[in-house]
């Protein structure tokens, strides 16, 4: 019986061990919003704009502190551009403004930032028309500069080989980075385009204009795309040194029958077939954070997740990296040792396994906001139970800010509130823009690196308290534009 007593005991502690493991107190929890798929066109502002709140509303529920919002699917603008047409994604004609005029990307930085959400605006960069859409602005790049421009397979892209397209797509983003308050700025796994059989890329003159005397066309194609994605974050760090890059690549980096170090799977490739060197930007530091696609199941016999998390985790893990999930795909499928129920809890558990994953961005919102599969419910009531602050990121920045001054607890008509007043700091790494607010019971050690104790992550300086007949500690941090925090103040009440 002792000895029954001790297993349990030893399984029940493994099991608190674990799910202590799995609530961390940084994690990126993002969710891509598309536009690409038509859902806002013809909508108009009001239907639009009350069906992103209510997202925002349920995503924060549900745990997510980082929105990327796609603004930019076809050389377009779901914002007031002076480079490019309005996108026909928004008004269902490129180069219509909204009416009423109205600006998304604007109004998402905001409704984002009054939830304590980090907004990343996200762009294509070198897609200029995709297959659907038949009539381009006048204003339209493809329109303006056709020699920048090749098409494939139904699509027109901007030429990866042509010095002038990068060039373009930078201002483009500095124009972006510098007009509005994002967090980050975010492109997907779009470089030179999916290859379809029997299509070739016509690229034969540009090859020999700007080769630079590299001898394989591959080896020419991914240094045209290393090229522009150091010359992208050279922008960002320019125009504002805290907002963050980050790059969604496809999900299989190479497979093993092409390279020793590639993983054990048999699909499309990013070194190969698109020709991104992903691990040479994470390995140089040329972006901020990456999101490598892992929209298959476990088990899937091409592409097999679990194989497919462990070897990022083993190789990207120079920067920060965040695992894409297709919220669907996991839901639909079984896990292969627990049949009875989906692969959510699985997948959440090879995370917490892997010592450098330390984020999940879900593909995509609506999915996650309808629940389906009760995958939202799953994440509230386990590894998302906790609020969440955002990774740190010493290679851009170490400091933080002062503490805040003058907490205190006022009494009004709406109930009690506790207030306080922003540090003093000056310049972007000592600036406060955001807030913790933690509570413990006043007999309580103070534990600021338990986020069970969050009771608010905010961009205000007051937090309204619930009615409480027992006495608490409420502790208060301040936060710079790196999410880095600083010492805590205390009141009790």
């Amino acid at each position: 019986m002792n000895k029954y007593r001790i297993l349990l005991l030893a399984m029940s502690l493994a099991c608190l061990a674990c799910n202590l493991q799995a609530q961390k107190k940084r994690e990126f929890r993002g969710a891509w919003i598309q536009a690409v798929n038509g859902q806002w066109i013809g909508t108009g502002m009001q239907n639009m704009q009350q069906t992103l709140i209510h997202q925002l509303n349920e995503l924060q529920k549900t745990g997510v502190n980082a929105i990327i919002f796609q603004v930019r699917p076809e050389c377009d603008a779901l914002y007031e551009s002076r480079l490019e047409p309005w996108s026909r994604f928004l008004t269902g004609q490129q180069g219509k403004a909204p009416s009423p005029h109205w600006d998304p990307l604007k109004w998402m930085v905001d409704e984002c930032h009054k939830r304590g959400m980090e907004l990343h605006a996200w762009i294509n960069p070198y897609r200029a028309k995709t297959k659907t859409t038949q009539e381009l602005s006048n204003l339209h790049v493809a329109v303006r500069h056709p020699e920048w421009t090749f098409a494939y397979d139904g699509q027109i892209i901007l030429n990866p080989g042509i010095p002038e397209c990068r060039d373009y797509i930078c201002r483009v983003v500095d124009d972006i980075v510098r007009r509005y308050d994002i967090d980050g700025l975010h492109i997907d796994d779009y470089f030179y385009p999916y290859p379809v059989p029997g299509a070739q890329i016509p690229d034969d003159a540009q090859y020999q204009q700007y080769n630079n005397g590299i001898r394989d066309r591959g080896d020419w194609r991914r240094d045209n795309v290393n090229l522009f994605i150091r010359q992208l974050q050279a922008t960002i760090r320019q125009a504002k040194p805290w907002v963050k890059f980050g790059v969604s690549p496809f999900g299989i980096y190479r497979n093993r029958r092409n390279a020793q170090m590639g993983s054990a799977t048999n699909g499309l490739q990013n070194y190969d077939d698109l020709y991104a060197d992903v691990l040479m930007w994470v390995n140089n530091g040329w972006v901020d954070y990456l999101v490598p696609q892992l929209y298959w199941e476990i088990g899937h016999k091409a592409a097999d997740y679990k194989e497919l998390i462990g070897w990022w985790n083993r190789y990207a893990h120079n920067r920060p990296l965040y695992i894409g999930e297709d919220v669907e795909r996991t839901v639909k499928n079984s896990d292969p040792q627990q049949p009875s129920q989906h692969q959510l809890p699985a997948k959440m558990r090879l995370h917490s396994m892997m010592n450098n994953v330390n984020g999940t961005v879900l593909w995509y919102a609506k999915t996650a906001v309808d629940n389906v599969g009760n995958y939202s419910t799953w994440l509230r009531n386990n590894t998302w139970r906790y609020p969440a602050l955002q990774p740190l990121m010493p290679f851009i920045d170490r400091s933080y800010p002062k503490k805040v001054r003058k907490p205190k607890v006022i009494s009004t008509s709406d109930g009690n509130v506790l207030f306080w007043k922003e540090p003093r700091g000056k310049g972007w790494k000592k600036e406060a823009v955001g807030y913790v607010v933690y509570r413990f019971n006043a007999q309580e050690p103070i534990n600021i690196n338990d986020p069970s104790h969050i009771v608010a992550i905010t961009r205000n300086t007051f937090h309204r308290l619930p009615p409480q007949p027992a006495k608490h500690v409420y502790v208060v941090t301040a936060l710079n534009r790196m999410s880095n925090e600083s010492k805590a103040k205390k009141i009790k009440y």
